[in-house]
């Protein structure tokens, strides 16, 4: 996978300790809190922590998504190996000033196309909870589909799914 990703709109960057700061604002969102959950993250220290142990594990990336003209940060975009799942999962969070803009949906586009088309990854996995709506209508209208539910220690996940025959870069809307 690349390190970064250049859209009509955004920049899509691998995390760095340069972030420490975006990402502490980030986890702590009402949304990310809410759907994702708590990551006892209060201090930059704790940011810088969690940066680091993002960094050093291999099967975790993340991009922080930026819009290319302002260098402001305003999301992530991942893609996670979880030990719980067969296949990588993709996964989205954006600062809920950005939201509904369409750039979720730009910037995990990008990821997925270069996941599937150029790295050979047959089959790409999302999860979420039934609550979690906004995150269900991006998984499909990013051309996934709902699979099963899992219990993943206290939480009921939803498995969305696609696979490289099913996924068609669709124009960007």
């Amino acid at each position: 996978m690349k390190s970064n990703y250049i859209t009509e709109r955004l920049a899509l960057c691998e995390l760095s300790l340069a972030d420490t700061t975006f990402i502490k604002d980030l986890v702590n969102t009402p949304g990310w809190m809410k759907f994702i959950g708590d990551r006892n993250i209060r201090t930059e220290e704790d940011a810088s922590n969690y940066v680091q142990k993002i960094m050093n594990n291999n099967n975790i990336k993340y991009w922080v998504v930026k819009l290319k003209n302002q260098h402001i940060s305003i999301g992530i975009v991942t893609f996670i190996k979880r030990d719980y799942l067969e296949h990588h999962d993709i996964g989205f969070a954006f600062l809920p000033k950005y939201a509904g803009n369409g750039y979720g949906y730009e910037a995990s586009l990008t990821v997925l196309d270069d996941a599937i088309n150029k790295n050979n990854h047959r089959r790409i996995l999302a999860t979420t909870i039934k609550e979690n709506i906004n995150s269900i209508k991006l998984l499909e209208k990013l051309g996934l589909s709902f699979e099963k539910e899992m219990e993943v220690g206290k939480d009921l996940l939803m498995i969305y799914s696609v696979t490289d025959d099913k996924f068609f870069i669709k124009e960007l809307s």
